[in-house]
C-alpha cells in the first residue's frame, strides 16, 4: 500500500490554463520544503505518542471512552484506505453509488496518508513498477545483501514518501481527476486532517463532560490512532515486499504475513493482491480475514455498490504456484 502526506491536489483535468499563483501547487510533482517540514510533523508527533502510549496509559489516562473511540476511529479511517482509496479508487475493484464513493474518498483523507489523488498515482506507478526500477517505494531497490536490504526496507517503510520527486497525476490518475468530487475533497485534505485530529477530542470531552476526557481521546484516538495506522500501512510496503509466505505467482517480492491481517484490514494477503490486482476480496484462501472485502460486501447486499470483483475460483487455482508447477511437471 502506499502512503503520501503530501497536501497538494490536481487542477482540474479539464482546464487547459495555466495555473494562477493561488493555483500554482495544485498536481505539483515537486514537493516543496514546506511540505517536507510538515510530513515531518505528522510522521514524528504520533510515532512520539505511540512511544509514550504504555506509561501514559499507566498513569491511569485510559478509559474505555478511549478505547472505544480510537477503534472507531481506526475502523473507519483504515477502511477509508483500505477499502476507498485502495481498491476502488485505485483498482476499480467495484463501482459505488455517489454517497459510498465520496463517503470512502472522506474516510480515507482523515487517515491522513495525502490526498486521495495524490495517493492513488503514487499506488499505481508502484504496481507498474513493483519492486523494479521506478517502483516508488520498493525495499529491493539498492541491492539483496543484509545491508542494502536493511537500507531498502527502512526507505520503503517511510523515507520514500520525502522524495522532492512526486509522482505525475495526470499520468498516473487522469480517470479521478476528471472527477469533481474527488478533485474536491483532493484540494479539502487540510480540512479532514483538522476533522481527524479534533473530532475525536470534541466526542471525548462530550461523552466524559470533562476537559480530561477531551484530552485523552485526543491522545489515543488521534495521535495514537494516526501513528498506528501509518506504520501498519507502510507495512505492507516495507514488510510484505520482504518476508512472508508467496503462494500465488506474480512477477515481484509481494507476499502474504498473516500477524498482520487484522490490523491491516486484509491487506497483508498481498501476494494475492499483486497476482489478481483488481480483485475486490484479497483473502481468498481458508482462514484468511480480510474485513476490507466483508465492507465491500455488506455494501453490495445494501445495493449501494456493484459490479464487484469477487475471486474466480478457477482464476484464483490457476494462479496458485503449486498449482503451475504441477502443470509444467
Amino acid at each position: 500500500m502506499t502512503s503520501s502526506l503530501t497536501a497538494t491536489a490536481p487542477r482540474p483535468a479539464d482546464s487547459d490554463a495555466e495555473p494562477g499563483p493561488e493555483r500554482a501547487t495544485w498536481g505539483a510533482d515537486v514537493q516543496s520544503r514546506k511540505e517536507q517540514v510538515a510530513l515531518a510533523v505528522f510522521i514524528v508527533a504520533p510515532f512520539l505518542a505511540i512511544a509514550a502510549a504504555v506509561p501514559v496509559a499507566w498513569g491511569g489516562w485510559l478509559g474505555w471512552t478511549d478505547v472505544l473511540l480510537m477503534v472507531v476511529m481506526y475502523w473507519l479511517t483504515g477502511h477509508g484506505i483500505t477499502v476507498g482509496f485502495h481498491r476502488l479508487f485505485t483498482h476499480k475493484s467495484f463501482k459505488p453509488n455517489r454517497a459510498v464513493k465520496v463517503t470512502l474518498a472522506i474516510a480515507g483523507s482523515m487517515a491522513i496518508q495525502g490526498p486521495v489523488i495524490r495517493w492513488v498515482a503514487d499506488h499505481r506507478k508502484h504496481h507498474k513498477f513493483s519492486d523494479r526500477d521506478g517502483d516508488p517505494h520498493s525495499p529491493w531497490r539498492y541491492g539483496t545483501d543484509l545491508r542494502a536490504l536493511a537500507k531498502g526496507f527502512w526507505f520503503a517503510h517511510m523515507m520514500w514518501l520525502f522524495d522532492p520527486e512526486q509522482t505525475p497525476q495526470r499520468k498516473y490518475a487522469p480517470d479521478l481527476m476528471k472527477d469533481r468530487d474527488l478533485v474536491r475533497i483532493s484540494r479539502q485534505f487540510p480540512v479532514w486532517v483538522l476533522v481527524s485530529l479534533f473530532a475525536p477530542a470534541v466526542a471525548g470531552g462530550l461523552l466524559t463532560w470533562s476537559w480530561q476526557g477531551a484530552v485523552t481521546a485526543f491522545f489515543w484516538a488521534s495521535l495514537v490512532r494516526v501513528g498506528l495506522l501509518h506504520h501498519v500501512t507502510w507495512s505492507i510496503n516495507s514488510i510484505c515486499h520482504t518476508i512472508g509466505e508467496r503462494p500465488f505467482v506474480s512477477r515481484d517480492k509481494s507476499a502474504n504475513v498473516w500477524w498482520l491481517a487484522i490490523p491491516s484490514m486484509g491487506e497483508s494477503w498481498h501476494n494475492l493482491h499483486h497476482a489478481d490486482p483488481t480483485c475486490a476480496r484479497h483473502g481468498v484462501l481458508r482462514g484468511q480475514v480480510d474485513t476490507s472485502a466483508r465492507v465491500i460486501w455488506a455494501l453490495e447486499k445494501a445495493g449501494w455498490v456493484e459490479d464487484v470483483r469477487w475471486p474466480v475460483r478457477e482464476r484464483v487455482e490457476r494462479k496458485l504456484v503449486a498449482n503451475q508447477l504441477a502443470e509444467a511437471a
